[in-house]
């Protein structure tokens, strides 16, 4: 890291442990205070650590409850800085002649400030209003330098802490973040993510994304404003039943199909990257953060819903077994019971009462304590449900997400089942099978050699006996058996053929 940013990150972390001296000393196990300093340090330190921080929020499996609760709280708000800062950036992407391109630009109070990136209201010069989002500089550098930094550190910790690596995969967890953060810093990445967003929304009444309005550069994107305000900040009263439940329907339908079908969802969606308005469908904004799964992982997921929904608490650790890797000392037994004690609790509960993404964390608490590793996918999705979960709950409480999952089960289920069928899908399944069908051939006519010598032995064990052995004598039944296995080699070397 540059000598700058090294020295800040290690004042921050030396009051991070003055704060935990402080609290030590204090009556009371200070747990709360503990957590409140680890907040205040990730928010210090930028965005980066502030994501990793919302991250940790979802692993109840090693994170205490103190901690979670208070890092549940961490958004990237930081204090407005002045335009002067800015203007350069403006200047450098867009020329020194950029003002003639709005008609107006209100440089005195922005829409919003996070660390990477400050939010401004202009017109465009044909009047139309926008958001107009600039990059503070050396926010590029400082996310690489902080990355660098937090590889060589889960580097260190995987081999001062192997057994608790086996079950924590931290730096692939790391890479999942670092993957969904690589557009973070360039604007015409998110530009590209809006645009395809956008296509994505077309089909929902209640939920659209901002069109993105000029050719947008490494560090400014202009797009067109969402009306009204923040989810948390809106009255529920001032919408229609119809409206309220409209938006709360349509935004968990449009991020399952994006976990299920697209493989590819809105990382981040918390109440602030969501703006409502009455008689408005819904404005889902930020397209900086976004996840990707693979096809595996995705249908895992698909099964686990659906065994949640069937109230199939041992179908549920199965399937959570497969996605992930029980370690040599795993406790599946022990899973399995805890899983079924756990399903029956959120099966069909209203969202006012359930935490979906906790819910998923919470079979992480299971899986960790029981020795078993899961997929890193997981934390990047237990906190887009989460915060998906939150921002719905301002408005519309009384929706279950077991319902809503039903009602748009059959359109996941056709769109999995047209890839398997698709054409590509069938390739794979062609190709499979004539990799397969020489070896399969082989093993084939080793069989039939045997049953031509009369000299196939079997073995049969009943319950309760001991294992029978014998042979297949019986001119009739080694017949039969031929010519089963005759037909299985001519279809592996017909598909060989093809």
């Amino acid at each position: 890291m540059s000598g700058g940013r090294a020295r800040y990150v290690a004042r921050v972390l030396g009051r991070l442990l003055a704060e935990e001296a402080r609290a030590r000393r204090k009556p009371g196990d200070g747990a709360g205070e503990r957590a409140r300093a680890v907040r205040e340090a990730l928010q210090d330190l930028g965005p980066f650590y502030i994501k990793i921080g919302q991250v940790l929020s979802t692993r109840p499996d090693f994170v205490p409850p103190a901690m979670l609760e208070e890092l549940a709280t961490l958004h990237d708000r930081v204090s407005s800085t002045p335009f002067s800062d800015f203007e350069p950036v403006l200047a450098a992407d867009l020329g020194p002649a950029w003002p003639r391109l709005f008609q107006a630009f209100d440089t005195r109070s922005p829409l919003g400030a996070a660390s990477l990136a400050q939010v401004y209201r202009a017109r465009l010069a044909d009047g139309t209003p926008v958001a107009v989002k600039v990059q503070r500089p050396g926010a590029q550098e400082t996310m690489d330098e902080d990355m660098r930094l937090l590889r060589r550190a889960a580097r260190v910790l995987a081999r001062a802490t192997p057994r608790f690596t086996a079950v924590v995969d931290v730096p692939a967890m790391l890479d999942v973040l670092f993957d969904a953060m690589e557009t973070e810093t360039d604007f015409r990445a998110e530009a590209a993510n809006m645009r395809r967003a956008r296509q994505l929304t077309e089909p929902y009444e209640h939920l659209t994304v901002p069109r993105v309005l000029m050719p947008p550069t490494r560090r400014v994107l202009v797009q067109s404003l969402a009306p009204g305000t923040s989810i948390r900040d809106a009255d529920p009263h001032d919408f229609t039943l119809a409206q309220r439940t409209g938006i709360g329907r349509d935004l968990m339908a449009f991020m399952y199909h994006g976990y299920f079908l697209d493989r590819y969802f809105h990382a981040d969606p918390h109440p602030g990257n969501l703006f409502v308005h009455p008689g408005e469908p819904a404005h889902l904004i930020d397209w900086g953060m976004v996840g990707r799964m693979d096809s595996g992982t995705s249908r895992s997921l698909v099964l686990a819903l659906l065994t949640i929904a069937d109230n199939d608490g041992a179908g549920l650790a199965k399937t959570w077994v497969e996605m992930g890797h029980p370690t040599a000392w795993a406790d599946l037994a022990g899973f399995r019971s805890d899983i079924s004690r756990l399903v029956p609790k959120i099966t069909s509960a209203a969202l006012d009462e359930l935490d979906f993404g906790v819910t998923l964390t919470a079979v992480l608490t299971h899986s960790t304590r029981r020795g078993i590793r899961s997929s890193p996918a997981i934390s990047l999705l237990g906190k887009s449900f989460a915060n998906l979960e939150g921002s719905i709950r301002y408005l519309c409480p009384e929706l279950s997400i077991t319902d809503v999952f039903a009602d748009n089960l059959r359109t996941i289920i056709f769109g999995l089942a047209r890839e398997t069928l698709s054409e590509r899908q069938a390739a794979r399944t062609a190709l499979d099978i004539m990799i397969a069908a020489p070896a399969a051939l082989q093993q084939t006519r080793g069989v039939l050699r045997t049953l031509a010598d009369q000299d196939l032995t079997f073995h049969a064990k009943v319950a309760g006996e001991s294992t029978r052995h014998g042979k297949l004598d019986n001119t009739g039944s080694r017949a039969s058996w031929a010519a089963i296995l005759a037909l299985a080699a001519y279809l592996a070397h017909g598909a060989r053929g093809r």
